[in-house]
């Protein structure tokens, strides 16, 4: 069933904020959030991550009924995609080298800004890419 596309990018957005936050306060503990988030998102799909909850309950009853909507395949693959980042980095943040888990967060944070400020989803575009080469090789 496919599912709101405005959903993924208010994620997106919100996933800024918290990757930005923690670059900017080198929190392991705010990394490790955005860890869970992920993983929620990449096991369940974009729906069961907790900023789509907030989403569903809080920002789509706000402003109203999707003109747009999006299979829920690519988003979710956009997640575990960012969970490997997001993974990388809280090694790196935790057990080191230090430059791992700065340079994995920032890769993440690169991709959730591009979804929030401009719809591009990097993710979502690697899963079609993926798609359309094991298609060919079939």
């Amino acid at each position: 069933m496919d599912m709101d596309a405005r959903g993924p990018r208010f994620g997106a957005a919100v996933t800024t904020v918290v990757l930005a936050a923690v670059l900017v306060t080198g929190s392991a503990w705010l990394l490790a959030w955005q860890t869970l988030a992920f993983a929620l998102g990449a096991a369940g799909g974009v729906g069961r991550s907790p900023y789509g909850w907030v989403f569903r309950r809080v920002v789509r009853p706000r402003i109203g009924p999707p003109a747009e909507f999006e299979a829920p395949e690519p988003p979710r693959f956009a997640q575990a995609v960012g969970l490997l980042f997001a993974g990388a980095g809280l090694v790196g943040l935790t057990l080191g080298p230090g430059w791992l888990g700065l340079a994995a967060t920032g890769a993440a944070l690169a991709a959730a800004f591009l979804n929030a400020a401009f719809g591009y989803c990097l993710g979502c575009e690697m899963y079609l890419l993926v798609r359309r080469v094991s298609v060919r090789t079939e």
